[in-house]
């Protein structure tokens, strides 16, 4: 795990009791060691995992992780893992650690595009 944890969070995971936790720990893994502009923290009762704004929360599941990425429609680049028809929010679901730890690539590129994209715009 990345020397980058928020405490916050840390007292989240301990204080929920998911089935999920396991895959959320591992997506959590997987965000915070993309990219080193990336930090984490609770909103709407959530680890929320922002850079120059909100990149993504988690989502209920029963078994996996979601990811709600805010302004996905707008990351730059093709993320074909990413799904959603509204304005901006994209989704990526995961049913367990397998699957989320094969779909890593996935997300980190998803989460390096944000960081790139928000230090073009600045």
């Amino acid at each position: 795990m990345s020397n980058r944890t928020n405490p916050e969070v840390d007292a989240w995971f301990e204080a929920e009791e998911r089935t999920s936790s396991d895959a959320m720990q591992s997506a959590r893994r997987i965000i915070l060691d993309s990219d080193t502009r990336v930090t984490e923290t609770i909103k709407w009762s959530t680890p929320t995992f922002v850079y120059k704004g909100n990149i993504l929360s988690f989502t209920p599941t029963k078994t996996g992780v979601g990811l709600m990425f805010h302004r996905g429609a707008e990351i730059p680049g093709d993320h074909p893992l990413m799904t959603g028809e509204g304005k901006l929010v994209r989704t990526m679901r995961f049913s367990g650690v397998d699957e989320t730890e094969e779909s890593s690539d996935d997300i980190r590129r998803a989460v390096v595009a944000w960081c790139d994209w928000r230090d073009a715009t600045d």
